[in-house]
């Protein structure tokens, strides 16, 4: 029988520093990479924010999806992202609809001219990940940081809320 982990040598100094010392890298690099973005000029006409839910819609079935849906997928509060699909709307890039399930409920569309807009700055952004992430990480490790995140994120859907 093996000693408990605590009273192995090559085990770490606990379960629970080793997590949020992960938790903080993977943090701090967000935080660094997201400056680096946001620096980028890239942008404009748009935020990296309103991109950000341009983005969102292109990957939902149909291209639209409940504002609650966005909300998931965003860091924005529910106000701002309304305010932020207000903004949106008025400049054509994204249309709003009645819920066809639920009358009540709104459905985010994007327009053409949202999915055009969308494609153009995606093709900068996706420069500037080619140049930050390149670099840095090679294909293996590419796919080794897709799997966790992906890992992270579905596992948080069986955890219960406290």
């Amino acid at each position: 029988m093996s000693p408990p982990p605590s009273d192995r040598l090559d085990a770490p100094v606990s379960s629970a520093r080793l997590t949020a010392e992960s938790w903080e890298a993977l943090f701090r690099a967000q935080v660094t990479l997201l400056r680096r973005f946001a620096d980028d000029d890239v942008w404009d006409p748009i935020t990296m924010r309103e991109y950000d839910v341009l983005f969102t819609l292109s990957r939902c079935p149909d291209a639209r999806a409940r504002l609650r849906e966005l909300n998931r997928e965003s860091l924005l509060s529910q106000p701002s992202l309304s305010r932020m699909v207000e903004r949106l709307d008025a400049a054509g890039y994204v249309a709003r609809e009645p819920d066809p399930v639920d009358r009540r409920g709104t459905v985010v569309v994007l327009t053409e001219a949202g999915a055009q807009m969308q494609r153009r700055i995606g093709q900068r952004h996706a420069a500037s990940i080619r140049r930050y992430f390149g670099p840095a990480l090679d294909d293996e490790e590419l796919r080794t940081l897709q799997q966790l995140c992906d890992k992270l994120r579905l596992a948080q859907e069986d955890i219960a809320d406290s």
